[in-house]
């Protein structure tokens, strides 16, 4: 079986049960094929990056595998407004997050099942050519949404989240975590070297990498740290003014666009 967000955000857990912890997001419009049902828990192996973890099986609209697949194949359209409103055939409000997927987006409106709803806010065709400059632009609207640990949306989201979904905007699907997404993309020797859109990776003591922050210039990073916000970032790493010091060492900087 397979399913299709259909609410604004759906939390995806470690465990079936609604105490566990959020892994990640689901956003309006994403799809996912169904592994298996525990009760009115379903795990789900999501489409996009391959993540898996469960939801709760009354949060989400069915698919046959011929829509998944019509759905699964088009040129995919997705919000670039923060927050949008759109309303319904029905006269139902839905809220619309920054990156969601607009299935069948045609003439300022996109259909999820047997609901067409209205949308007038901004889209972006994510198989568009584009700039590495404008993915500043992108980012920089995310600015000052809170962390939150495995958030994906504008009311929270952590680092590998706002990497993954800015990644989105531009027809790029990233893996989830951190650590997954620094096994990807050509390795740049220099920070000197790194033009915006590159994306910085950050260890712990142990070596493992733990934060990502995506490179507005060779000298200035965009992350979720507390909150997206900007810092700035040398060879040591990035430095908190606020701290006084470091608060992330630099491991590896990765260039996953061209």
């Amino acid at each position: 079986m397979f399913g299709i967000c259909h609410l604004s955000t759906i939390p995806v857990r470690s465990i079936p049960a609604d105490t566990a912890e959020m892994v990640t997001q689901l956003l309006l419009g994403e799809l996912f094929e169904v592994l298996q049902t525990r009760g009115s828990w379903d795990l789900i192996h999501i489409s996009a990056d391959g993540y898996e973890g469960w939801i709760d099986n009354k949060q989400y609209l069915p698919l046959q595998l011929e829509e998944f697949e019509l759905i699964h194949q088009q040129s995919q359209v997705v919000s670039t407004e923060l927050i949008n409103f759109s309303t319904g055939n029905q006269g139902d409000i839905l809220l619309v997050p920054f990156g969601s997927n607009l299935p069948f987006y045609a003439n300022n409106t996109f259909r999820i099942g047997d609901n067409t709803y209205a949308f007038a806010g901004q889209t972006r065709l994510t198989d568009k050519k584009f700039l590495n400059s404008e993915i500043q632009e992108t980012a920089r609207k995310l600015l000052n949404v809170p962390y939150l640990w495995g958030g994906r949306s504008p009311l929270g989201m952590d680092c590998s989240g706002f990497v993954q979904l800015v990644y989105k905007v531009y027809g790029k699907d990233l893996p989830r975590d951190a650590q997954q997404q620094a096994t990807i993309g050509e390795t740049i020797d220099f920070l000197n070297e790194a033009v915006p859109g590159d994306l910085a990776f950050f260890d712990n003591e142990d070596g493992r990498i733990i934060h990502v922050g995506l490179l507005l210039a060779p000298d200035l990073v965009i992350h979720a740290s507390g909150q997206v916000r900007t810092d700035f970032i040398d060879h040591q790493g990035i430095y908190n003014p606020e701290l006084g010091r470091y608060s992330h060492k630099l491991r590896l900087i990765k260039r996953l666009l061209s």
